[in-house]
């Protein structure tokens, strides 16, 4: 009978099922110098378990500290932004200037054009005055 249950317990086992004391039972089980014969493959697996759980690291391991650069990427980022800025609004009033110095630059342009327009009536304006003039005198 107790055979049938501890070949009950090795399949519960190996299906990942069985309960904490059924495990304890087979490492026990397993312990005992008579086991049957037909189940003493299992017996070094559970005795390793066994040592194993026992076995304890009495080492140093040795940790390598890490540097905190979080501050210094902090900054470095905030500088960035500064920089970014500061040029940024360099850069834009640049463009601003350039484009008001177009636009001046257009409105001269024409002007002068109109200006150009305005002299020649001006001319035929002097040739009626002069010719009014020479009308005036002869009267």
């Amino acid at each position: 009978m107790e055979l049938d249950k501890i070949e009950k317990m090795l399949e519960k086992y190996f299906e990942a099922t069985s309960s904490v004391a059924e495990e304890q039972a087979l490492r026990e089980y397993f312990a005992r110098q008579e086991v049957a014969p037909h189940l003493q493959q299992y017996g070094p697996m559970f005795g390793y378990f066994s040592a194993a759980k026992n076995e304890r690291f009495t080492g140093e391991v040795p940790l390598k500290t890490r540097k905190n650069y979080t501050k210094w990427l902090s900054v470095a980022a905030v500088a960035v932004l500064v920089f970014g800025i500061y040029f940024g609004k360099q850069y834009q009033e640049q463009q601003q200037a350039q484009y008001a110095y177009h636009q001046t630059k257009e409105a001269l342009r024409l002007l002068a054009v109109n200006l150009d327009r305005g002299t020649e009536k001006v001319a035929y304006l002097n040739e009626f005055e002069t010719t009014k003039q020479k009308i005036y005198n002869n009267d």
